[in-house]
C-alpha cells in the first residue's frame, strides 16, 4: 500500500482486544468460570462477578483473586471445560469486514488479549483471523497486564509505532484504562456481551457496531 495511503489515516496502527471484541466468547467463558468455581470450590459466584474479572490480568490472576490456595485447581478445571468449546466460537457479525477494510487502506493491526498464546491458536484454528493480524501479544508475552499499558506498549514496540500512530478497540475497562495509560485512542466497543457499557465510560469513543469502528478510526 503506498506510504501517502497509510498517512491518510488517522491512525496507521490498529490494535484489538479478542474476547467480546473479535470473537463472541463471553457465553463459553462465563460458563467455564462458573464449572470450575461449582467443581472445585462447590459454590455459586454470581455471574456478575465473575464477568469483571474476564479481559484483565491472565486467568491465573483471576482465580488467585477468587481463592489463593485453589488457583492452580481452578484454572486446571476451567482449561479442561474451555478448550473444547473453542469449537463452537464465531466471529461477530460485521467484524471480518472492518478487518478486511483496515487492511485495504494499508494499516498495520495487532491483538492485545489476556489470553495465552496456545488459547489464541485454538481460536485461529476455527475462525479465519489470523491472516489479517501482523502480531499478536498474549499474557505469556509481558509481566504486567492489562489495565497496565505494558501490554499495548508490547504491540506498539513489534509495529515499531508511537502511541500517537495507533488506536486500541476493546470491549472491557482493562482495555480502556490500558489504551488510555498508553497514550492511545481507546475505543469501547458495546457489543461484547461480557461487561456493561456504563463501565467503558472513560473511553475516548463509544461504538454500537462493528461498521461505527471505521468511522472513528
Amino acid at each position: 500500500m503506498p506510504v501517502d495511503t497509510i498517512n491518510a489515516v488517522p491512525y496507521p496502527n490498529v490494535l484489538f482486544d479478542l474476547d467480546g471484541t473479535l470473537i463472541d466468547s463471553g457465553a463459553i467463558i462465563l460458563a467455564s468460570f462458573k464449572h470450575a468455581t461449582r467443581t472445585v470450590l462447590r459454590r455459586e459466584i454470581p455471574d456478575a462477578e465473575l464477568a469483571a474479572r474476564v479481559g484483565g490480568s491472565n486467568i491465573y490472576d483471576q482465580m488467585r483473586a477468587i481463592d489463593v490456595a485453589q488457583a492452580d485447581e481452578l484454572v486446571r478445571v476451567y482449561r479442561e471445560h474451555n478448550e473444547p468449546l473453542h469449537d463452537e466460537l464465531e466471529v461477530f457479525a460485521g467484524i471480518e469486514h472492518v478487518l478486511a477494510e483496515l487492511k485495504r487502506e494499508g494499516r498495520r493491526l495487532g491483538i492485545v488479549t489476556a489470553k495465552r498464546r496456545q488459547t489464541v491458536e485454538l481460536a485461529f484454528a476455527v475462525l479465519p483471523l489470523e491472516p489479517y493480524f501482523d502480531v499478536v501479544v498474549t499474557s505469556d508475552m509481558t509481566e504486567r497486564h492489562k489495565p497496565d499499558p505494558a501490554p499495548v506498549f508490547a504491540a506498539l514496540e513489534l509495529l515499531d509505532a508511537g502511541p500517537e500512530e495507533a488506536a486500541f478497540v476493546g470491549d472491557s475497562p482493562f482495555d480502556v484504562g490500558a489504551g488510555r495509560a498508553a497514550g492511545v485512542f481507546t475505543v469501547a466497543v458495546a457489543w461484547g456481551n461480557i461487561h456493561p457499557v456504563e463501565a467503558l465510560a472513560e473511553a475516548d469513543a463509544l461504538v454500537e457496531t462493528p461498521q461505527q469502528l471505521l468511522d472513528v478510526l
